[in-house]
C-alpha cells in the first residue's frame, strides 16, 4: 500500500516546476553523487552529520534557510512541546512547527518510520505537521 493516493501524486507532480526539480537534483547529485564523500559520511556518527544532512538536503537543494540566518524556516535541535525530547531538525514558518525531522543512520536496513518520534501530531493539536 502506498503513502499516498496516486491521485494526490499526480496533483502535486503537475504543479511541480520541472527547471526547479532539474536544478535540485543536479545539486543534489553533485554532493551525493561523490562516492568517496557518500563512504566518509557513513562512517560518521548521526551527531556527527546532522547539521551536514540537513544543509545539503534542505539549505542547498530545496531552498531552505536554516537558523542562524535571518527569516529562517529549517532549526536543528527543535525542544519537543511537551517533554523533553528533541528532533535533530524542523521546519518552522511563524513560530510553529510544519515538520520535524528525525534523523537515523542505519546501514542496509530499509526506511520506516519509528512510532517513538519526537514532535508527533499528538505533541501539538493545533499545528499541522509532517514526519519527513
Amino acid at each position: 500500500m502506498s503513502l499516498f493516493q496516486k491521485s494526490v501524486i499526480n496533483k502535486y507532480l503537475k504543479n511541480l516546476d520541472n527547471e526547479k526539480v532539474s536544478k535540485a537534483y543536479e545539486n543534489f547529485q553533485k554532493f551525493y553523487g561523490d562516492k568517496l564523500r557518500l563512504h566518509n559520511i557513513m562512517q560518521l556518527k548521526e551527531e556527527n552529520y546532522q547539521e551536514g544532512f540537513l544543509r545539503e538536503i534542505f539549505v542547498e537543494t530545496l531552498g531552505y534557510t536554516i537558523n542562524p540566518d535571518n527569516n529562517f524556516n529549517l532549526t536543528t535541535e527543535f525542544k519537543n512541546f511537551n517533554d523533553a525530547r528533541k528532533a535533530d531538525g524542523a521546519i518552522v514558518a511563524t513560530a510553529t512547527t510544519r515538520g520535524h525531522v528525525p534523523l537515523t543512520i542505519k546501514k542496509d536496513v530499509p526506511l520506516t518510520i519509528k512510532k517513538d518520534v519526537p514532535l508527533t501530531k499528538k505533541d501539538v493539536p493545533s499545528a499541522k505537521k509532517q514526519l519527513l
